[in-house]
């Protein structure tokens, strides 16, 4: 049974169906997901939809981009609800180069917050990392020792999968390993160790190949799945039996 490690359910794109996607679930053979806060308000209806759900988990932390809107008080908001049961980990939060939304040494400051978050709470935390590659592993070798955490929607190279593992982290790839022009991560799917990697959509964004264009949901992790298993020679069972056990161990699911 798969298990989607990153998804957005909360986003008002699933205001429509919210129900009926999370119902989605079972016909597709996922057990469940990881709802994954972006913001203050997004973290808070992750914690609401986790609540409302056996198979959904939650995820409290603040992104890159809005890195520059971070309270003091909001600290202590995230520990508040980082004490939830269904609240498994910190994040998501990083660096994002690309946009630049919020000035880069700010972004640095506010993700090592994050990390000393998830140190005092004993959680794992969810990096974004994108156009900031180097960064990021410099704060991650001297701020996150002894953390446990993924990279999300890893977009890294080979060589960089292998060294975020061997600091003890996971990989975590997304829809866009199913890309027919995504060689880099294909290699990454077909070569870091299978107890290091997990597997998510990102919902609604990066929809996998065959529904490319429209809104992604997490019954569509499937495709990721199927796309390593491809590539490894494995059977989806295996990849989906593995990924899931990744997932329970990381975040200490029941």
């Amino acid at each position: 049974m798969l298990f989607d490690s990153h998804a957005h359910v909360d986003d008002k794109r699933f205001d429509a169906d919210r129900a009926e996607v999370i119902a989605r679930l079972a016909a597709g053979g996922v057990t469940g997901f990881l709802n994954v806060g972006a913001d203050m308000a997004s973290s808070a209806r992750s914690l609401t939809l986790a609540e409302q759900y056996d198979n959904i988990y939650a995820a409290v932390g603040v992104h890159p981009h809005d890195a520059k809107d971070v309270r003091e008080s909001d600290y202590d908001q995230l520990a508040a609800w980082a004490a939830h049961p269904k609240v498994v980990a910190i994040g998501e939060t990083g660096l994002d180069y690309y946009y630049n939304l919020s000035p880069r040494e700010v972004q640095q400051r506010i993700f090592i917050r994050h990390l000393d978050l998830a140190r005092q709470l004993d959680l794992p935390f969810i990096i974004h990392d994108r156009d900031a590659h180097g960064d990021v592993l410099a704060i991650i070798k001297k701020e996150a020792k002894g953390l446990r955490g993924v990279f999300h929607c890893f977009s890294g190279s080979l060589e960089m999968a292998r060294e975020v593992i061997k600091l003890g982290f996971y990989v975590s790839l997304a829809g866009p390993v199913t890309y027919p022009n995504a060689a880099k991560l294909k290699e990454v799917a077909a070569s870091v160790p299978l107890e290091r990697l997990l597997i998510e959509t990102d919902s609604p964004y990066l929809t996998p190949q065959p529904h490319r264009g429209r809104r992604n949901e997490p019954a569509h992790v499937r495709y990721v799945a199927e796309t390593i298993a491809a590539l490894r020679g494995l059977s989806l069972e295996q990849v989906a039996a593995a990924t899931a056990a990744n997932a329970r161990e990381l975040f200490r699911l029941p």
